[in-house]
């Protein structure tokens, strides 16, 4: 067996890549060198100069990804520490969660019907605004493929966060609570990562806030607006 097939040092391999692009996204500030969309790339180089099948790494990548979850309640923290400020402003960030929510799902599955994708593709895509754990769930129980959603939440997240910020800018959106809600609304925990990086703790608690909600709204409203849309 070659040394990149023992699971610990893919694990290693895995880690060291995202901290080194991650490094250098921070000292070039270039949006193109995002640090998700880089060790995608350099991994998937790896494993295929040398010549490791994909389900020889997932057996490493499955401690990487039990990890996500308790990563993503880790993002409660930030919204604790502004707890006080939010409660204020409770009822028209559930609003804008409620439409946020209604609408990534209806305009997904409404663009994907047009374009011709078949049943199991548009049900796969309803989750695409959520994390990756969440976003799984609520496929499996729908009925789609967990395989395709991942892949999707995963680019969603970072096109939200390579040019989330831009967008709302040219489009006069300057309020922290607004583009930061929209972030984590709309590009879940990358998004959120992003806002911290951009604003700090006050950027992710509404990351942070967005994307809890819009992760408990989606859970709950997929399967009734699929229904709705005659899936």
């Amino acid at each position: 067996m070659s040394l990149f097939q023992n699971s610990s040092i893919l694990i290693a391999a895995t880690f060291l890549v995202y901290v080194s692009a991650r490094y250098i996204y921070r000292k070039t500030g270039i949006a193109l060198l995002n640090p998700i969309l880089i060790s995608i790339i350099v991994l998937i180089a790896i494993l295929l100069a040398a010549g490791i099948p994909y389900e020889d790494y997932k057996e490493g990548g499955a401690y990487i990804e039990f990890w996500l979850k308790p990563a993503v309640v880790a993002l409660g923290v930030p919204l604790y520490k502004q707890l006080s400020t939010i409660r204020k402003q409770l009822l028209p960030v559930i609003a804008a969660e409620l439409a946020g929510c209604v609408a990534g799902i209806v305009s997904v599955v409404l663009i994907a019907d047009a374009l011709g994708a078949t049943r199991e593709v548009v049900i796969s895509l309803a989750a695409k605004s959520v994390t990756t754990p969440i976003a799984i769930e609520i496929t499996q129980t729908v009925g789609g493929i967990p395989p395709l959603t991942a892949a999707v939440v995963i680019c969603v997240g970072i096109f939200g966060g390579m040019t989330g910020f831009r967008i709302m800018r040219m489009t006069g959106i300057h309020s922290p609570m607004a583009s930061s809600l929209s972030m984590g609304t709309a590009a879940h925990a990358v998004g959120t990562t992003f806002a911290i990086d951009n604003g700090g703790n006050r950027y992710g608690a509404w990351a942070s806030l967005g994307l809890t909600l819009n992760g408990v709204l989606t859970a709950l409203l997929t399967p009734t607006i699929l229904s709705v849309c005659g899936y």
